[in-house]
Order: structure tokens, then C-alpha cells, then sequence
């Protein structure tokens, strides 16, 4: 089976035929599929859609139970959780609906974890880190766009010579380079090559 435009979060199972894994959708399982405008709705009470998967939470006062219905809980509602809490061992732990948010100082409230300067995030090469709440995503290096490439998607060098996106002189030549470009002034012109005299 071969998938001329490749099959990003699924496998090619047929000319041109994705079979997307959990969670995804679209032609080349390239789209987040949105599961909490599904119906049935998978969440009782709040939604929050992910990368992949979603996350269920409850409205204050009520407990997330394992199927994603929620229960009332008097003692959830004298704590006052953000996001809904649970109770292990008689214990009320406030819960967040991301593992890249963490409680905050007050215990109640959630505040995000910026996975980028903390390290806990791992781009690969020529791709920089960009945070989100919540989460965060991989994305090309200035100088770099995404493409799909030889079976699979890479960032690559933009030629900003050919694309006009350069700032060169009008006495001056536009020379790519990896990630950026130069610019050098023509025969009988001198100058950084942004000016030419």
C-alpha cells in the first residue's frame, strides 16, 4: 500500500487509504479530532480537548468518576477546586485535566507548567519549542517550513532568494544559506549588501 501524501498519525492501508489512530482525523490523519464536539458527548459535566485525546472534568462540587460521569461530592464543594477534585483515602485532592498544569500554591487553582524552559519538552532538530496552556507544541526553526518529504513531514530550508522574502539591494545578490540568506553587493558596488553605493 502506498500513500502518496503519507499518513501522519495513522498507517496506509490501501492505495492512498489512511487508517487513523485513536484520536485523529482527515484524508492523511493529519487533524486532532475533536472529541468533545462528538455525540454522544464523552464527558458528563466539561470537556477540554487534547492532542490526540481529551480530558474530562467536573464542575465544582461534583466528583470525575472512571467512566467520565460526575458525581456530587458535599466535600469537593467546601474545598472550592477549579477544575473538579477526587477523593483518595477520605483525602480531597483538587485535579487538573492537563499534565502540563500543576496545582498552584493555594492547591485549588491550576496553573500551567511551561514545558519549553523547564526541558521537560524535546523538539527535534530544527524545530524550536512553543508553550501553550496546558501543553505545548514543536514547531520549525525561523529560516525552516514544514514539509512532506521522502514518507515523512521535516522542516526545510526555506530559499528565501527565490521566495522574494529577502532584503537585499537592488545592486546586490541574494545568496541562500541553511536557515537564512546573505546578501552581497554587486561588481563595482560596496556596501553590507542590505546597501549598495
Amino acid at each position: 500500500a502506498t500513500c502518496g501524501h503519507g499518513c501522519k498519525y495513522g498507517e496506509c492501508m490501501g492505495p492512498n487509504k489512511c487508517k487513523c489512530f485513536p484520536g485523529f482525523t482527515g484524508k492523511t490523519c493529519n487533524q486532532d479530532l475533536n472529541e468533545c464536539g462528538l455525540k454522544p458527548r464523552p464527558c458528563e459535566h466539561r470537556c477540554m480537548n487534547t492532542h490526540g485525546s481529551y480530558k474530562c472534568y467536573c464542575l465544582n462540587g461534583y466528583m470525575l468518576m472512571p467512566d467520565g460521569t460526575c458525581a456530587s461530592s458535599r466535600t469537593c464543594a467546601m474545598v472550592n477546586c477549579q477544575y473538579g477534585c477526587e477523593e483518595v483515602k477520605g483525602q480531597v485532592q483538587c485535579l487538573c485535566p492537563s499534565g502540563g498544569l500543576q496545582l498552584g500554591p493555594n492547591g485549588r487553582t491550576c496553573i500551567d507548567i511551561d514545558e519549553c524552559s523547564t526541558g521537560k519538552a524535546v523538539c527535534s532538530y530544527n524545530r524550536r519549542c512553543v508553550n501553550t496552556f496546558g501543553s505545548f507544541y514543536c514547531k520549525c526553526q525561523l529560516g525552516y517550513e514544514l514539509k512532506y518529504t521522502s514518507g515523512r513531514y521535516n522542516c526545510v530550508d526555506v530559499n528565501e532568494c527565490v521566495t522574494n522574502a529577502h532584503r537585499c539591494n537592488l545592486h546586490a545578490e541574494c545568496l541562500n544559506t541553511e536557515g537564512s540568506f546573505q546578501c552581497k553587493c554587486k561588481q563595482g558596488y560596496r556596501g553590507s549588501g542590505f546597501d549598495c553605493a
